[in-house]
């Protein structure tokens, strides 16, 4: 599969916060988009999911030939668009597998009753190594920052998503966390996902070999290359470059 951004411009509550963006990403592929606070990144990947808050005022998402920019954000899910955002909303009162529960009967159109699922989420979650009560607990609600990013691995995991954006998912958790996050990102890249992560993980490199590099400034990227760049930027910061 292909997913191509095609000289993508976005505003934000009527500021310029992405201009004319495009790079290619191809099944199996891990980019990286490095850049300082402020620069645009999220608001890319938000865009390009389709979140309410960003208008795309010009330029194309193609996925295979189709032309899904005006799609919205559950029709792309569908299509095999991931997005796991950088700060994670909660929702309390809907546990985490009733959540799952019908974001699976969604994407897939799978006709399963809830006890079915349930047997077989925990079978999931044991893979994961994800505790059984964490499946009871409610979407994000009294989740650290650790917890939250490792849901988000699991969904992740769950879904096996064709695309995914990854906004700082290896941010605020700890090291043991950070390898399972990884482990599932090395996994998912073998079976063909694609990646866009989003990082300020100085050590990305020890984890994951990407394919791209690319760095984004005032809404701009400014620069792309291999693994390389990420290396020069991590020695020397932005101001280089």
């Amino acid at each position: 599969m292909k997913l191509e951004i095609k000289n993508l411009s976005v505003t934000a509550e009527e500021k310029n916060v992405v201009n004319d963006v495009s790079f290619t990403m191809k099944s199996g592929e891990v980019h990286i988009l490095m850049g300082s606070n402020g620069s645009g990144k999220s608001s890319l990947v938000n865009a390009l999911m389709g979140h309410a808050k960003y208008k795309i005022t010009s330029g194309n998402i193609i996925l295979d030939e189709e032309d899904i920019t005006s799609l919205s954000t559950d029709k792309k899910a569908k299509k095999g668009l991931f997005l796991s955002l950088q700060h994670l909303p909660e929702i309390d009162g809907v546990s985490f597998t009733n959540f799952l529960y019908r974001a699976y009967k969604e994407m897939k159109g799978k006709d399963i009753t809830l006890l079915e699922f349930n047997t077989f989420v925990k079978e999931e979650a044991a893979k994961y190594g994800l505790e059984p009560t964490f499946l009871r607990r409610s979407v994000n609600a009294g989740l650290s920052g650790g917890e939250k990013k490792q849901s988000e691995a699991f969904q992740l995991a769950f879904f096996e998503p064709a695309f995914a954006f990854l906004d700082e998912i290896d941010s605020g958790v700890d090291i043991d966390a950070v390898e399972k996050i990884f482990s599932v990102i090395r996994t998912l890249k073998e079976k063909g996902t694609s990646f866009l992560l989003i990082t300020h993980y100085g050590k990305i490199l020890e984890k994951i070999t990407p394919d791209f590099v690319h760095i984004m400034k005032d809404g701009k990227i400014i620069k792309s290359g291999g693994p390389e760049l990420a290396e020069e930027i991590s020695a020397h910061g932005f101001n280089n470059n």
